[in-house]
């Protein structure tokens, strides 16, 4: 897909900016930083990260082509020490071993679909505009959600709105669906928007916002698999943690901020058995959690930034296992007296 190069349609503004910097600033700080971007997009993020830690290396990755090729001409200055990389972010693991690197020192996951693809309106995320029924965030590759919408048993289909949408009248919209591919092809968000919002009783219109949201937001997760790949993705990521790395995830739907809770839980307590008094060598957490649990925008960033509006920000460190190691070679610690949370660092004046 050709690109042309230079800002894309409407004004790119990274989501929490300054928070994001201010909690990796610990790991970006490490001697011979790594920072990965799970989920490059447009480059603003990183590029803040390049500017103001003039050692860290960035290893960048978007799944999105026409996103890397804006990505690659924003950081241009920067090509020394960036490697930008067409790849999912539950692929880390594998661009690691081929870039040589063994270990990050910090990571930002900003989940969802990008400025990039909610501003152009041929990629077909927005049913705010006519576009083919596309919402492959690779288009080179995979099944679109025209082949989704037209192609899949209507169980299924009852299936992905209920489970990846939380859309109660699943039934109603599907049946819709049915009907109308059963006289003519399905092909624009346009026609499906219009679909659903028939589908749907005029009384549950007339709150939650646009009534094909949920659908959309259901067909974008199964087209690109995205709850599949975070459900990988984020253990990943925290493997890969070095000792007081650090990673910040912000997600914007309540399915991804789940699979990131339960993911950052799991290393964040202890895994000894719980009667004893003491915890044992080896069982103590991995991480420690920056957030009480996840943190919400400030009125003032989504009065700047509208999409900061649905986000959840959630933040941890990874424990250096050696300090824990001294720990356990003093004395033993109790578990009641073990800090399990850090409280919260204060939020910069935005």
């Amino acid at each position: 897909m050709g690109v042309v190069m230079g800002e894309p349609r409407g004004t790119h503004v990274p989501v929490l900016l300054e928070r994001c910097l201010e909690l990796l600033a610990p790991g970006l700080q490490l001697p011979g930083a790594v920072h990965v971007d799970f989920t490059l997009g447009l480059g603003g993020h990183a590029e803040a990260v390049l500017e103001r830690y003039p050692d860290v290396v960035l290893v960048g990755l978007d799944r999105d082509t026409e996103a890397l090729a804006h990505a690659r001409h924003r950081l241009a200055r920067f090509a020394g020490r960036t490697h930008l990389v067409h790849a999912v972010y539950d692929e880390l693991p594998r661009v690691l071993a081929e870039l040589g690197i063994p270990a990050i020192h910090s990571g930002l996951f900003d989940l969802g679909v990008s400025s990039l693809q909610l501003d152009e309106a041929d990629r077909g995320f927005a049913y705010a505009q006519d576009a083919p029924l596309d919402m492959r965030m690779d288009q080179s590759r995979g099944v679109t959600a025209e082949e989704v919408v037209n192609g899949y048993e209507p169980g299924e289909l009852v299936r992905i709105l209920r489970q990846y949408g939380e859309e109660k009248f699943a039934p109603r919209v599907v049946s819709a669906i049915v009907r109308e591919r059963a006289k003519a092809r399905i092909t624009s968000t346009a026609r499906l928007a219009e679909l659903i919002k028939e589908a749907i009783p005029a009384a549950a219109r007339r709150t939650g916002g646009n009534p094909a949201k949920r659908t959309f937001q259901a067909l974008r997760i199964e087209v690109n698999a995205e709850l599949d790949a975070l459900e990988g993705a984020v253990p990943a990521a925290l493997d890969a943690l070095a000792p007081k790395g650090r990673l910040v995830v912000m997600s914007y739907q309540s399915l991804e901020d789940k699979i990131v809770k339960r993911a950052l839980a799991e290393r964040a307590r202890s895994t000894g058995p719980i009667d004893l008094p003491v915890e044992l060598p080896g069982t103590g957490p991995t991480l420690r959690l920056l957030t009480r649990g996840s943190e919400l925008p400030s009125e003032a960033e989504v009065t700047a930034n509208p999409r900061a509006a649905s986000v959840k920000l959630r933040a941890v460190e990874r424990i250096d296992e050696q300090e824990q190691g001294r720990q356990y070679n003093q004395a033993p610690v109790s578990r009641r007296e073990r800090p399990r949370m850090a409280g919260p660092a204060p939020r910069e004046q935005q």
